[in-house]
């Protein structure tokens, strides 16, 4: 398009170009300045590009959907001790979290909790929902920490700091999860569902 209107442009110029340089000429002084430039390399450039917007034209005309995109499916469920779905539940795939995190952290006890890393995404999501994953996270209900237990005392039988360390709290919230809803994607799942877990 762009060359076409440098074209367009181009032939203007030198249509005026001419009938400035030849006042008084009766004869069609556009049809003279066409003539001019068609039998020189700047006739030849603008026919090649006027071809190439013809081309681009009829491929734009001549475009056309044949198929819908394919949408990929859910992956197919797998016990719930060790992870794809769970209760129906799918599972949210998710990069490892970056070291040093409270997410790191829980990243890491997935597996002495009997889940496998595919869980990750719904703890994931579960967590930042409730918490932000912030371990003074606190709620007008009372509910603390990540994994927003209620009351948040409750956490001390995971250690007597609930109040301020991640990995405490994190151990008694995969605790409770395992307990309550089997595995993290049921937890998820409990959470979409109802607004809480």
């Amino acid at each position: 398009m762009v060359t076409a209107a440098a074209a367009t442009v181009t032939v203007t110029a030198i249509a005026l170009l001419v009938i400035t340089e030849q006042p008084g000429s009766g004869s069609d002084p556009l049809g003279a300045a066409v003539a001019q430039i068609s039998g020189g390399q700047s006739g030849i450039k603008l026919e090649s590009a006027r071809q190439q917007v013809i081309l681009q034209t009829a491929a734009t005309e001549a475009f056309s959907v044949t198929s819908q995109p394919k949408i990929s499916s859910a992956p197919p469920p797998v016990s719930s001790s060790g992870g794809g779905t769970s209760g129906g539940s799918p599972v949210v795939n998710a990069p490892a979290p970056n070291p040093g995190t409270a997410q790191s952290i829980a990243y890491g006890l997935l597996s002495s909790y009997g889940f496998s890393k595919s869980q990750w995404g719904c703890l994931d999501d579960l967590w930042n929902a409730e918490s932000g994953w912030r371990y003074n996270a606190e709620n007008a209900s009372g509910a603390y920490g990540i994994p927003q237990a209620l009351p948040g005392s409750k956490m001390a039988t995971a250690g007597s700091d609930w109040q301020t360390n991640p990995t405490t709290q994190i151990n008694w919230g995969l605790t409770y999860i395992k307990n309550t809803y089997g595995t993290p994607c049921g937890a998820w799942g409990h959470e979409q569902a109802d607004g809480w877990y």
